[in-house]
């Protein structure tokens, strides 16, 4: 079942790049901007990360907490987010679980990989309550980077 706009977003808790647990619950009181993607140290998927990080100071201004989730390790996100100098956790879901919970479970990805995310991003508000969410149609296409700020400023 698909998520809609108005819904309580699924909690998680994941492990971060440092090996240490982040959940949705404990960020009540601030807005979320959760990006799924399918793997690290991807074209498409660095693009994103780093349009993230190039924002970091909109997102901040508008108390927001920004995230990244793919099933990779937190060992490669680590290496990932060292390389790309992002200054935002990125999350390891590994066992699908929040993958599955958002709907956003790509079940072919290409040569024989079943199970990555798909790219999509949700604006969750200060109440954990989703204010936007998005699904890109293609794994080429980026989330779309003016509705997402324009959520967050109607947050405010």
């Amino acid at each position: 079942m698909a998520l809609k706009i108005g819904d309580k977003a699924p909690n998680f808790t994941l492990y971060n790049s440092d090996k240490k647990q982040v959940s949705l619950e404990s960020l009540r009181g601030k807005n979320v901007l959760l990006h799924f993607y399918p793997l690290a140290f991807t074209s498409t998927c660095t693009a994103q990360l780093c349009n993230a990080r190039d924002n970091m100071e909109v997102y901040t201004k508008l108390n927001c907490e920004v995230f990244g989730i793919s099933i990779d390790t937190p060992h490669s996100l680590k290496v990932f987010k060292e390389q790309q100098g992002l200054t935002f956790d990125l999350l390891s879901d590994f066992n699908k679980t929040t993958i599955k919970d958002y709907d956003m479970v790509l079940e072919d990805f290409g040569l024989n990989m079943h199970g990555v995310s798909k790219r999509g991003a949700f604006v969750i508000d200060k109440e954990g309550i989703i204010r936007y969410g998005e699904v890109c149609p293609t794994l080429s296409d980026q989330p779309d980077y003016n509705a997402i700020k324009s959520t967050l400023e109607s947050l405010s």
